[in-house]
């Protein structure tokens, strides 16, 4: 076994004319690097003040590197700097060659790194790179999605049409029941919630013009994003995280496949088409469901709550409510597919990303209305 490396340092001489003596020894190299502190404390020295010369010798030297040359050309550096003569005959010849080498050709003026601030790219890529690694993730997936897209603008991308078409089934038609009630009942319960306040004033007509605002502006989108992302967000996460444990993933890429646009591109464009579609159809039911409540528990008559709809809807609230889905069908779809696709190898890992692609997709449901709605209120709206 070599000997690890050493590093002795003596001195002799009078006060005013110190010279030190630096014997290295043992196996120097990058595999089994010597003590920082000698190295330190070597360099120290030189700077003492008395210290008149320097000797370099090898005592048991064995196996040596760059590692040794760097040491030797610094120690040199730093003799010559301080005006110190350095003696190099008790090295090897190989080693004083390259030392030699080294100092052959003079630096060049301005050759050196300077202090100046870097540029505004520079900064840019070191700030990145010094985000925290979700971020950076969540960053690397959404510029896979984005290189992805323009190729298939391009003409270029792997999607096949026909995942398309059954992703848009599942997340579309297959979704209507559930989507139904849930958005009947949410019908009912703002009638229901107006109609304890407007019966007061006897303006009961009000509950169709409060249901139809708040199911087209927002609320219909909302409790379909909801639902899509506890349906079909947790879909993707727990499809995509079980083919990652499966290899299937890494298969894809294996055969020269992006998988980006084999498994996530289809279902993103899916969701995107698919949502503000189940957002109108949300509407419509959600005033089914005041229509209820108006007629039969209001006393109301049909024709009344319908014409009071009707003059209470507007096309900026329609445009507005699927703005809402066709934003959030990318969350959904976006939180879904980056949790399966960064999954991890075992059932668990499937599981904890199941949870995450739904808790993030309603977190980022909630966030973005709050931006469209302050948005709109911004443009007066």
């Amino acid at each position: 076994m070599p000997q690890p490396a050493t590093l002795a340092i003596t001195s002799s001489g009078t006060q005013g004319a110190v010279c030190l003596r630096l014997a290295v020894g043992g196996a120097w190299s990058l595999a089994a690097p010597p003590d920082d502190a000698a190295r330190k404390t070597a360099m120290a020295r030189l700077r003492e003040p008395g210290v008149a010369c320097v000797i370099l010798a090898a005592e048991g030297l064995g196996d040596w590197d760059s590692t040794l040359a760097i040491f030797v050309a610094g120690v040199v550096r730093a003799c010559r700097e301080r005006n110190l003569s350095v003696d190099t005959s008790g090295l090897p010849a190989g080693l004083t060659r390259l030392v030699d080498l080294s100092f052959a050709v003079p630096e060049r003026a301005g050759a050196a790194r300077g202090d100046a601030r870097p540029g505004l790219l520079e900064r840019i890529g070191e700030a990145v790179l010094a985000l925290p690694k979700p971020v950076g993730s969540t960053l690397d997936f959404i510029g896979e999605v984005a290189f992805a897209l323009y190729r298939l603008a391009s003409g270029k991308a792997d999607m096949r049409r026909r995942d398309l078409l059954q992703f848009m089934s599942e997340s579309g038609s297959s979704a209507l029941p559930i989507v139904s009630l849930i958005s009947l009942l949410v019908g009912l319960i703002l009638a229901f919630v107006g109609a304890v306040q407007l019966r007061v004033f006897g303006a009961q007509i009000y509950v169709a013009s409060l249901v139809a605002i708040a199911m087209v502006r927002v609320m219909g989108a909302i409790m379909t994003g909801i639902t899509m992302a506890g349906r079909t967000g947790a879909s993707y996460a727990a499809i995509l995280g079980t083919m990652q444990v499966n290899e299937e993933v890494d298969a894809l890429a294996t055969m020269g496949l992006r998988p980006v646009e084999q498994l996530v591109l289809p279902r993103l464009l899916a969701l995107v088409v698919m949502l503000p579609l189940l957002t109108v159809y949300a509407d419509l039911m959600g005033m089914a469901g005041g229509f209820i409540v108006g007629v039969f528990m209001l006393d109301l008559s049909p024709m009344e709550y319908l014409n009071a709809t009707r003059e209470a809807m507007t096309m900026a609230n329609v445009w507005i409510g699927i703005t809402h889905g066709a934003v959030f069908g990318v969350v959904v779809a976006l939180c879904g597919c980056y949790h399966g696709m960064r999954c991890g190898r075992s059932a668990a890992a499937v599981g904890a990303a199941t949870t995450a692609a739904v808790v993030s997709g309603i977190v980022s449901i909630i966030v973005c209305t709050a931006f469209i709605t302050v948005a709109c209120e911004v443009l007066g709206i």
